[in-house]
């Protein structure tokens, strides 16, 4: 685990609110140099705190209207690169390796109905997926990975 100092907190804090300010709008929000927040964030990057920056983007305002959760079993244990195999797969956003009755849940994004119908016969048809349950989710009350209060 990566220690993070406060100077880290308040800059990681900053950069999840807009990653596109300048070292010097970062430094005056935080009140350390600008120099200091070079050095920070070429740390951050350097031990893969910060893996890249990007936007935060309203998926159904790009038409992906349907977001759906898939529980998935997998056998002989191939968990892993059956996982790797999904996560390659673009409609994909993010697959986790669980513990419990299942081995692995899928979130996925598609446009319309028959997008969503390919997904799991995608997923079925790979060597080593023995069972697939989805659950099309109705309405979302949040989606955002950023944590800025919990770092």
């Amino acid at each position: 685990m990566f220690a993070l100092d406060e100077i880290d907190k308040k800059l990681l804090a900053e950069l999840l609110k807009d990653s596109k300010r300048s070292f010097r709008d970062l430094a005056k929000a935080i009140g350390v140099s600008a120099a200091t927040v070079i050095s920070h964030i070429q740390r951050l990057e350097s031990a893969g705190v910060i893996k890249e920056y990007t936007v935060m983007l309203d998926f159904e305002r790009l038409g992906f209207e349907l977001t759906v959760v898939t529980e998935m079993t997998v056998s002989k244990g191939k968990l892993l690169e059956t996982q790797r195999e999904i996560a390659k797969l673009p409609y994909v956003c993010a697959v986790y390796d669980i513990t419990g009755e299942i081995d692995s849940i899928v979130i996925a994004k598609f446009r319309n109905r028959r997008e969503l119908s390919e997904f799991p016969k995608d997923l079925l048809s790979m060597p080593f997926v023995e069972r697939t349950n989805t659950h099309v989710v109705l309405n979302t009350m949040k989606e955002d990975f950023r944590m800025i209060s919990n770092l």
